[in-house]
C-alpha cells in the first residue's frame, strides 16, 4: 500500500550528534517533521522513521504490534550509533513510550530523552474491554489532530484497529515497569489541555524514571499534538537547548535562507 503523501520517512546527515524521532499510534512523521527539520537545520543529524502499519491505512496497521514498532526504532537507533558519537531519543504520546525504552534498554548508548505529551497507559473502561472487544469489533473512532492550533492538522488515522490497541496496551505496561531503568537527562514537555493523554501519564513517569536531570516544560497553548501547534516552536527551541547542554557544539544556528524550519534535505 502506498504510503500517504506527507507520511514518508525523514533523514538528515548532518554533525556528530544526532536524535531519533518517534511518532506516535496511528500518526505518521508529519506530526514531527518540523521538529526533524528544525534540528536539521542546526546541524543535527535527524533519523524520522515510518513505524510499521502506519502512514498508509488503519487496515495496514490491524496485524502489527508493539514488537513491530519498536523493532524498527531499535534499528533506526543502532544505524545513529553507527554514525554519531551522542545520540538522542525523542518522541510523541506513543513515540515518548518507545523514546523510553530505547532509555532504558541501551542504557549509555543513549545521551538524553526527550518527550512531549508521553503517553503511559491506555485509560478507560474500554481498555479493560480491550481483551474481549477486539474478537468482536475490528475498529474505534481515531484520536488524530487534537490540536489547539486553528488550520492545523494531523495526518492519522480516523479509526483505531482494536488488534494494535491491546498490544498497545500491553507494550505500556512493559515500559512502566522498565521506567527505573532510565538514568539519562529527560525533558518532558506536556500539554494540560491533552484529550487524548492526561497529566497522570507525565506524572508517573517522572515519578519512576531514575534521571537526576530532569525539566518539566507545560505547553499552555497546546492540545495533544503540540509539535504542530501553537507552542510547535517553544519544543524545537528547548530540545534544541537541550542537545546543546549536553552536548556543546553540537547545534548551530542555521545557515541564512534556511528557515525556521531549516533543511530541505530528507523525505
Amino acid at each position: 500500500m502506498p504510503v500517504l503523501p506527507g507520511a514518508e520517512p525523514y533523514r538528515h546527515q548532518g554533525g556528530d550528534a544526532g536524535v531519533l524521532l518517534c511518532h506516535g499510534f496511528t500518526g505518521s512523521p508529519q506530526s514531527l517533521r518540523p521538529w526533524a527539520r528544525y534540528l536539521a537545520a542546526r546541524d543535527v543529524t535527524v533519523a524520522l522513521p515510518l513505524l510499521p502499519g502506519h502512514g498508509t491505512r488503519w487496515e495496514d496497521m490491524q496485524p502489527t504490534c508493539w514488537q513491530d514498532w519498536y523493532a524498527e526504532v531499535d534499528r533506526e537507533l543502532r544505524a545513529l550509533r553507527e554514525r554519531c558519537s551522542r545520540v538522542f531519543v525523542a518522541g510523541l504520546s506513543m513515540g515518548g513510550a518507545l523514546a523510553l525504552r530505547l532509555a532504558a534498554r541501551h542504557g549509555e548508548a543513549v545521551d538524553g530523552v526527550i518527550v512531549v505529551n508521553p503517553a503511559n497507559k491506555v485509560h478507560g473502561l474500554s481498555a479493560y474491554a480491550l481483551p474481549v472487544a477486539r474478537h468482536l469489533v475490528r475498529t474505534t473512532r481515531g484520536i488524530a489532530s487534537d490540536i489547539a492550533k486553528p488550520g492545523a492538522a494531523e495526518l492519522g488515522y480516523d479509526r483505531v484497529p482494536l488488534h494494535a490497541a491491546h498490544s498497545l496496551r500491553r507494550f505500556f505496561r512493559l515500559v512502566d515497569g522498565e521506567l527505573p531503568r532510565v538514568t539519562q537527562p529527560l525533558l518532558l514537555l506536556r500539554s494540560p489541555q491533552d484529550h487524548v493523554v492526561p497529566p497522570a501519564d507525565s506524572a508517573r513517569i517522572l515519578g519512576r524514571v531514575s534521571s537526576t536531570d530532569v525539566t518539566e516544560i507545560l505547553l499552555e497553548q497546546s492540545y495533544h499534538v503540540a509539535t504542530l501547534d501553537h507552542d510547535a516552536e517553544r519544543i524545537f527551541e528547548e530540545s534544541a537547548s537541550f542537545i546543546g547542554r549536553l552536548a556543546p557544539g553540537a547545534v548551530r544556528e542555521p545557515e541564512p535562507g534556511l528557515g525556521k524550519e531549516g533543511a530541505t534535505t530528507g523525505g
